[in-house]
C-alpha cells in the first residue's frame, strides 16, 4: 500500500479553506480516483509540537492506493482539473509526498 500526500507549507497569513478542501477537493479528486483509491483523509494542522507554535504545513491530504502505478494511472487524466482548482482554497504552494505505508494499525 502507498499513501500520496499532498502538503501544504504554512507560512504568517496563508489561505487555506478547510471546509472547501474536504468538501469539495478532496471529494473531486476522490471521484476521479476510483475504483483504485482505497481511502483518504485530511489533516488541519494545531502546531509543530511546542504549544502555540507554527506548524510546518497547514494542512494535508493524503490518498491511499494500492501501487505508485495505481495512483498515476487515476491521476494523471485528471491532473489539469485538479490543480486548477487549487486556488480556489489556498495560496500555498503544494508538495507532493509518495510513501510506503508500513505500519496501519
Amino acid at each position: 500500500m502507498i499513501k500520496v500526500s499532498i502538503l501544504y507549507p504554512y507560512r504568517e497569513n496563508v489561505r487555506f479553506d478547510v471546509e472547501y478542501y474536504c468538501n469539495k477537493h478532496m471529494t473531486l479528486a476522490a471521484k476521479h480516483f476510483e475504483p483504485a483509491l482505497k481511502g483518504w483523509s485530511v489533516d488541519k494542522a494545531i502546531s509543530a509540537g511546542e504549544p502555540n507554535s507554527a506548524p510546518s504545513f497547514v494542512a494535508a491530504g493524503h490518498f491511499l492506493f494500492d501501487s505508485v502505478e495505481a495512483f498515476q494511472q487515476v491521476f494523471a487524466p485528471a491532473a489539469a482539473e485538479l490543480v486548477a482548482d487549487i486556488p480556489n482554497y489556498t495560496d500555498s504552494t503544494p508538495q507532493i509526498l509518495i510513501s510506503d505505508v508500513v505500519v496501519n494499525v
